[in-house]
């Protein structure tokens, strides 16, 4: 593969001929060989969002002629539908303002349109990527700016429902099994009497309540600090650009984005991202428990616990024929680990921030992306591939009630704790179950006890 030559205010770096990038995507490509892992194509594609609309409104403006402001547009809108994911090449691990990543978004978008308008890839003419797709930005206020536009996106279009979906799901499995008996259990211990249905229930509600907190954590990201540029006083920046572009990519979104009520902090604090990412650890919370309920109450099959049985999805074991485990589960708890680590990693980089800026953004938009990207994916397996086909074993679940000790808490109302107490030392030592005990012990009649101890 043959080599050009681009030109930046440093010199000439050779870059591949086939490369609509330029020079300073080539210097950080060469200066951060961390990962090899680029920044995430959600992040890179609102992005591209934002150079879209800038063009647009600069033309308006009056600062960009319309045959240059159309060719960005049209170059901005090819990245946005992926055509040019392959040319985003600089690894998360880069300068911590993202500078580098806007330079590869604006180099590509002004290398695209070159092509277009004068025949030619790459290039500084006649779509320079400074002077023309970052015309009336900044990296410190377009970087925060998409960090912001990704996650919402990816929020509204893909965990909101997936959360909504399994909280479905859950609630259906509340009312299928909610005259299905079975033994509450505490501290790992036979409890008192409860439903089946009950359980799912508070399942159900605990995806109801990520809901609510996701689309609070949500709520601040709305604000966007495009206008501030360089540290927020908004220089180099026309009075209506802002608000333009701004209006441009609530429109096309959907989404109800405004200009930040203070690009100070909009820009030196990345607070409302370690708030959002504190409700995707909210949720892998949730998802912890849930999923650790289902595989318990499914262990089995013959020597657990057994209360419902879960699909069978594949093999469990490379040795042991016939074993079939809860992978689905599995699964949705190694999600929640890694989101858990990735909420650690962006609350250490929020609170990195100094003076004007804060120097962690590209490690926060990564892991607050593949929190969201993850928890989405987790939920919809969870949901289809498992919640939805859970079945209850009622023999199974109203079995155990018979058997716990803990059905002597019913008689208290009427004998007092002491007795009750009595009761249940005398059926764990006997094996006989409190039934059996409290009518071959208390004075009571046989339908009395029976009355009590209904479940």
């Amino acid at each position: 593969m043959t080599d050009r030559a681009e030109k930046d205010t440093m010199g000439t770096v050779l870059v591949p001929e086939n490369a609509y990038y330029g020079a300073q995507t080539a210097r950080a490509r060469d200066n951060f060989p961390i990962s090899g892992r680029p920044m995430p194509a959600a992040f890179i594609h609102a992005l591209a969002l934002i150079k879209k609309h800038a063009a647009l409104v600069n033309n308006s403006l009056g600062l960009l002629d319309t045959p240059l402001a159309e060719a960005i547009r049209d170059s901005a809108q090819a990245v946005m539908d992926g055509e040019l994911d392959d040319q985003f090449i600089v690894d998360v691990f880069q300068t911590g303002s993202g500078t580098s990543t806007n330079m590869n978004v604006n180099e590509v978008i002004a290398g695209h349109a070159n092509e277009r308008l004068a025949g030619k890839r790459g290039g500084r003419s006649p779509a320079h990527p400074n002077d023309h797709v970052n015309a009336g930005q900044s990296s410190n206020d377009t970087i925060p700016t998409a960090l912001h536009i990704a996650a919402l996106i990816r929020i509204e279009r893909d965990l909101l429902p997936a959360v909504s979906g399994l909280g479905d799901a859950l609630a259906a499995k509340a009312a299928a099994f909610a005259g299905i008996g079975k033994i509450g259990r505490t501290h790992l211990q036979d409890a008192v009497p409860m439903t089946l249905g009950q359980v799912f229930s508070g399942h159900a509600r605990q995806m109801a309540l990520a809901l609510k907190r996701i689309t609070a954590g949500g709520h601040n990201m709305r604000e966007l600090a495009l206008g501030g540029t360089a540290v927020g006083t908004g220089l180099n920046a026309h009075p209506q650009f802002a608000p333009g572009v701004i209006a441009g990519i609530a429109a096309e979104t959907g989404i109800p984005f405004k200009e930040a009520e203070n690009h100070f902090e909009a820009q030196a604090a990345r607070d409302a991202a370690v708030e959002a990412s504190g409700a995707m650890k909210t949720l892998a919370v949730s998802l912890t428990k849930i999923a650790n309920d289902i595989r318990w109450l499914a262990s089995g099959p013959r020597c657990g616990i057994g209360e419902i049985r879960i699909p069978s999805l594949q093999p469990g074991s490379s040795i042991m024929p016939g074993k079939v485990n809860p992978v689905i589960c599995e699964s949705v708890l190694q999600v929640a680990a890694q989101v858990m680590g990735n909420d650690t990693a962006i609350t250490v980089a929020g609170a990195s921030g100094n003076f004007e800026l804060n120097v962690m953004i590209p490690v926060i938009a990564r892991n607050l992306l593949e929190s969201i990207a993850l928890l989405s994916a987790a939920c919809r397996a969870l949901d289809e591939k498992c919640v939805r086909g859970i079945e209850a074993d009622a023999a199974a679940a109203t079995g155990y009630i018979e058997k716990s000790l803990a059905l002597a808490a019913a008689l208290i109302p009427e004998i007092g704790y002491d007795q009750a107490a009595a009761i249940a030392k005398i059926a764990h030592e006997t094996g006989a179950t409190i039934r059996q005990t409290a009518k071959a012990e208390l004075d009571l009649p046989p339908d009395r006890i029976d009355e009590l101890l209904k479940y």
